[in-house]
């Protein structure tokens, strides 16, 4: 059980409330938010984990090291952004998996990793998405699947009153992915899962856990009221 975390995310949005740091450091009452999502991994059983950093990294490397809670940690360095996919495929050089989670790194959200394992495994899928039941959104683009899971398409960000999100967690068949010539800069979302979902099987995940994207300042006041009582102690 190995996972990628992409944390070489800028902050822009953040900027006002966030400085000189990489978002995904964020502090949450005392804690640093990749902090919370690392405890989270480990005790799900998450036994290696490969950052993918960039900005401000020596502060990411210098909080966790190279063992963190008996845990290994490996980074790999974008020296200028890769995009979510350019950033993927530069962290499988460094493993020989089959198949590996990905996490975006400014967002939480709360699925069982085995259940979504076995559902990726039995149903053979080149990649799955952990998908939102959300109400009343217009943040985030919508994913359609049909009855059997399967993504038939993605819808642009609009306002939407019930539908499912890409919650930001994916399990990827690692040779499916490098069959393909990606340029070194792509989006994993769009260049892949959206431009290959007739050629692929995309599989998705649905989970009601609890989910937080810290993107902008309003959320991530959000996370400094309602971690405290959801998430794992030191």
């Amino acid at each position: 059980m190995k996972a990628i975390i992409l944390a070489g995310g800028l902050g822009t949005r953040l900027r006002s409330v966030v400085h000189d740091i990489p978002k995904s450091m964020a502090d949450i009452n005392g804690r640093p938010f990749l902090e919370y999502q690392v405890d989270g991994l480990i005790t799900q059983g998450i036994e290696e984990l490969i950052l993918s950093v960039g900005y401000k990294s020596e502060v990411i490397m210098d909080h966790f090291g190279d063992l963190y809670k008996h845990t290994p940690i490996r980074y790999v360095m974008e020296e200028e952004p890769l995009g979510t996919g350019g950033a993927i495929m530069k962290s499988l050089d460094t493993v020989n998996d089959d198949t590996i989670y990905v996490f975006n790194g400014d967002s939480i959200f709360i699925v069982s990793l085995k259940e979504m394992m076995d559902q990726h495994l039995k149903s053979a899928s080149d990649a799955t998405l952990a998908l939102k039941p959300m109400k009343d959104f217009f943040r985030y683009g919508q994913v359609i699947i049909d009855k059997e899971s399967k993504v038939v398409d993605f819808l642009e960000k609009q306002p939407c009153s019930e539908g499912l999100i890409n919650g930001g967690i994916y399990l990827i068949n690692v040779p499916k992915l490098k069959s393909i010539p990606f340029p070194e800069k792509f989006s994993i979302e769009r260049d892949y899962f959206e431009k290959h979902l007739n050629k692929h099987h995309i599989n998705g995940h649905l989970s009601d856990g609890y989910f937080l994207d810290i993107g902008i300042p309003t959320d991530y006041e959000k996370a400094q009221k309602e971690f405290p009582s959801l998430f794992y102690d030191k």
